[in-house]
C-alpha cells in the first residue's frame, strides 16, 4: 500500500482456511507461503496466534523472511492472555518467552506496535490500574497499545498516565453492551491504532457462536466514511497509525482494507483478481495492470 507514509492499513491473521480461493490462490505453487502473498498487497498484518502462546524466535524470523521484499511492512502483535484474562501469577520465564520472539521483529524494525488486550470486565479500579501499571513496565521496551472495552477507562488520571509512557489507546469498533468502549479516539501516544471489528451484534454476544460467526461482518461504504476523519486526523498528528480490520470471516477485512485505503490515499490499489471475484465492487478502486486492454477473466 502506498501514499501516505504513517498509514499501515491490513487485517488481523493471515492463517484463515476461508480465505482460500478467495484471497490466496486455489491452486498454490510449491513454496507459496501465505504471509509472503499477503505481504505483496498490503503493509500490515496483526500476529493473533500471540494472544494463545508467545511466538518462537524461529516463528518471528520466518515471517521477516517472507515480508522481506516490502521494506514499509509492519506488525502488531497482541499481548499473551497469560498476562491479561488471566492475571495470576506470572513468573519471568514468561515475560522472557515473550520477548524472544518480539524481539526479533523489534530489533529488525518491524513491529509497529504490542496491543494489550483487556476484556470488558476490566474495569478501572484501584487493583487493576495498578496491574496495568506493571503489565506495561514489563514490556516498556516496545511501543504498546492498550484495548479497554469499559469505559471507565476514559479517566483523566488513566489517561494522563498513559501519556507520560507514551502507551496509546486503540479505537474500536465493536457491538457495545452496557458500559462498553464506544469508538473514541483518544490521544495518548506518539502513534495511533484503530482496530475494527465489525458490527454483528446479533452473533457477538451469542454464547453459541463461533470466533468466525462473530467477525461475520462487511462495512459499507457508509460506515468506512465515519472511520475516515478520524484516521485523516490520527495521521496529521501521529508518527504512525495502524488500522487494523478484525472481520476476517470470509476475506472481509481485505476487502474494507482496500476500500478505506482508497478512501484516504485516493489512489487505486493493485487487488488480487480473485479478491475482486469475490467483492465485484472492488473493481471500481482497482488499478488496472494496463489501462489501454480491457482485463479478461
Amino acid at each position: 500500500m502506498h501514499g501516505i507514509e504513517n498509514l499501515y492499513i491490513g487485517p488481523s491473521g493471515w492463517s484463515h482456511e476461508d480465505w482460500q480461493g478467495v484471497f490466496y490462490p486455489e491452486k498454490r505453487p510449491r513454496g507459496f507461503h501465505e504471509l509472503a502473498w499477503l505481504a505483496q498487497w498490503y503493509n500490515l498484518v496483526e500476529i493473533n496466534s500471540s494472544w494463545y502462546h508467545p511466538q518462537s524466535v524461529h516463528a518471528s524470523r520466518s515471517w521477516l523472511k517472507a515480508v522481506q521484499p516490502n521494506p514499509r511492512f509492519r506488525f502488531t502483535a497482541r499481548l499473551w492472555q497469560k498476562f491479561l484474562l488471566e492475571r495470576s501469577s506470572y513468573t519471568s520465564q514468561d515475560v522472557l518467552l515473550v520477548r524472544h520472539g518480539m524481539d526479533v521483529l523489534m530489533d529488525a524494525g518491524r513491529l509497529g506496535a504490542l496491543l494489550l488486550s483487556f476484556p470488558q470486565s476490566f474495569h478501572n479500579n484501584i487493583e487493576t490500574r495498578s496491574w496495568l501499571f506493571r503489565i506495561i513496565t514489563e514490556f516498556k521496551m516496545y511501543p504498546l497499545i492498550v484495548e479497554f472495552r469499559h469505559n471507565s477507562w476514559e479517566a483523566p488520571e488513566v489517561l494522563q498516565m498513559l501519556r507520560d509512557r507514551d502507551v496509546g489507546i486503540a479505537s474500536i469498533d465493536q457491538p457495545i453492551v452496557g458500559n462498553g468502549m464506544p469508538l473514541r479516539t483518544l490521544s495518548t501516544a506518539t502513534f495511533a491504532c484503530f482496530t475494527l471489528y465489525g458490527r454483528n451484534t446479533e452473533k457477538w454476544f451469542d454464547e453459541q457462536a463461533d470466533r468466525n460467526a462473530r467477525h461475520d461482518y462487511l462495512y459499507s461504504k457508509e460506515e468506512l466514511l465515519e472511520f475516515r476523519q478520524a484516521v485523516e486526523k490520527a495521521i496529521k498528528a501521529a508518527t504512525a497509525v495502524y488500522v487494523v480490520f478484525g472481520n476476517h470471516f470470509r476475506g472481509q477485512a481485505l476487502c474494507n482494507a482496500f476500500e478505506l485505503q482508497h478512501m484516504l490515499t485516493g489512489q487505486n490499489p493493485a487487488i488480487p483478481r480473485d479478491l475482486v471475484r469475490a467483492f465485484p465492487a472492488l473493481q471500481n478502486i482497482r488499478r488496472r495492470q494496463n489501462p489501454r486492454q480491457l482485463e479478461l477473466w
